[in-house]
């Protein structure tokens, strides 16, 4: 039996999408963030030495990484299911999307999600001024425009076909949602660029998508 490691408003929820997909049975052990810090708790170290999220054990595995994960199971259990036949040009951009996500599209959010949290902390009065500078000046200077450039990117892209990696759902889409709705909800994603906007009204509405969201639990980036 699969057992997915999951904590709370984090990349595991496209894991519990990708099993419900692939209509395997699995277990889901929770795991809650420190109200304060956001981070994980030291008891999923005990599962993974990072103590990251999404782990997942599967008998003697235990594996990390959202794109080692998602490899794993659609190559071990998916039959052929949720990525294109090898050799062909849609599976080059199944493997270059499956891997943008986490290596190109995530690190400004990330960024952008660390200043902001360093513009709300508390400070002594008289430091509060200066870190506001700072962090302004480095998010508009580069953290933003690299949004705008990832994301002016992504829209172009998702416009020449139904799915990111062609005309047929992969599992790179379950994988590049997860900087998506990050960036909805603290990038300013709208309906300005509303390929992405459909891309996204049209995962949500899969019953996968909604059954994962219903085994996992509240959702808020």
């Amino acid at each position: 039996m699969i057992t997915i490691h999951h904590l709370n408003n984090s990349r595991s929820q496209r894991v519990l999408w990708l099993l419900e997909e692939l209509e395997l049975p699995y277990e889901i052990k929770r795991y809650e963030r420190y109200p304060k810090t956001m981070l994980a708790p030291a008891s999923l170290r005990r599962v993974h030495p990072l103590g990251k999220s999404p782990v997942i054990t599967d008998g003697d595995l235990t594996l990390a990484e959202s794109g080692a994960i998602i490899e794993y199971l659609v190559d071990r259990y998916g039959n052929g299911r949720l990525k294109p036949a090898l050799g062909t040009p849609e599976y080059l951009r199944y493997t270059y999307w499956l891997h943008y996500a986490e290596g190109s599209a995530m690190p400004p959010l990330l960024l952008k999600l660390i200043f902001d949290q360093i513009e709300k902390s508390s400070m002594p009065f008289f430091v509060r001024p200066i870190a506001r500078s700072i962090t302004n000046r480095v998010k508009s200077s580069f953290i933003e425009p690299q949004i705008t450039q990832h994301l002016d990117y992504m829209e172009a892209e998702i416009s020449k076909s139904t799915w990111f990696a062609g005309n047929e759902f992969t599992a790179a889409d379950i994988q590049i949602s997860f900087p998506l709705e990050a960036a909805v909800a603290r990038a300013g994603l709208n309906e300005s660029r509303p390929q992405l906007m459909t891309f996204l009204n049209r995962i949500h509405s899969r019953p996968t998508y909604q059954k994962a969201l219903e085994r996992g639990g509240a959702y808020d980036l």
